[in-house]
Order: C-alpha cells, then sequence, then structure tokens
C-alpha cells in the first residue's frame, strides 16, 4: 500500500500503527496484529524494507522473504488493513506523517527507549507494549531451520 492510500483510509477513524520485519510469520505475529487490530478502527503495519533489515544486523541471510511476499502475507491477514514499506532503520518519519493514535510495539521493547515515543507523545497519542506469545520468534524459527549459517 502507498502512504498516500494509508492517508486516505485513515480520515476518520482511530489509527493503531505497528511496524518490523515480519520476516518469517508466526502466531505471535498473528496474536499482537490481532490484538493491535482490537486498540482502533483502522490498523496500519509498517514494514522494514529489505536493505532496512539488513542493517539491523539480524544476520547475512535475513530477510528470508523478499519484501513484496512479506507485504502480501501481512495484507492477507484480517487484522491488517495495509502495510506501508519504510526504508529507514525506524519508524518515525511515517509515523510523523501518518500519526497514529495508537503505536504498539511487543514486550521485547520499552516504550521510553524507543525513538518514536517522543513522537507519539507530542501530538497526544499513546505508545503500548503488547506481550510476546512465549517460545516464539523469527529468529528463532531461522535458527531451528539451519538458515543461520
Amino acid at each position: 500500500m502507498e502512504l498516500s492510500e494509508a492517508l486516505q483510509l485513515r480520515r476518520g477513524k482511530r489509527l493503531v500503527f505497528t511496524n518490523g520485519v515480519f520476516d518469517i510469520l508466526h502466531a505471535g505475529h498473528v496474536q499482537i496484529l490481532s490484538q493491535c487490530r482490537a486498540l482502533g478502527d483502522l490498523l496500519i503495519v509498517g514494514v522494514n524494507s529489505d536493505d532496512s533489515v539488513r542493517r539491523l544486523g539480524k544476520g547475512p541471510e535475513r530477510p528470508i522473504h523478499r519484501l513484496e511476499d512479506r507485504i502480501a502475507v501481512l495484507e492477507g491477514l484480517r487484522a491488517v488493513d495495509g502495510a506501508v514499506v519504510f526504508e529507514e532503520d525506524t519508524p518515525s518519519e511515517l509515523i510523523s506523517i501518518l500519526r497514529p493514535e495508537v503505536h504498539v510495539k511487543g514486550g521485547d521493547y520499552v516504550a521510553d527507549d524507543l525513538p518514536e515515543t517522543a513522537i507519539v507523545r507530542s501530538y497526544g497519542g499513546t505508545v503500548v507494549i503488547l506481550p510476546l506469545l512465549e517460545g516464539r520468534s523469527s529468529t528463532r524459527a531461522v535458527r531451528a531451520l539451519g538458515l543461520d549459517q
């Protein structure tokens, strides 16, 4: 989805935003995305570009799935209204444009440590940290499949 499309969808709706790589989708992702959607009228997901994933230091094999595939899978989920790509290392610029009422991250983050928290709070939005589903992670799946070598 283009940013302009996300802005059109947003009109008059309580926007929830989350972001990530979403490289190997697992039950933890689905749970978080469903919980995100329940916090508002519209869920837009920011997706790291392939270059941005490589800069995150997740390993030379990442991303496993190319950007177009990651977006197709996300947009195929009932909870997700659209996915928007960002090239930067953080979604701060995207958040500044979309101005979601709620920005959600998983429990492996601390709100005050996120660079985007100050932006969200500056216009009256809230940052919500949701608990992770125990034992589920893309990194763990990559290791289990032997793709991290």
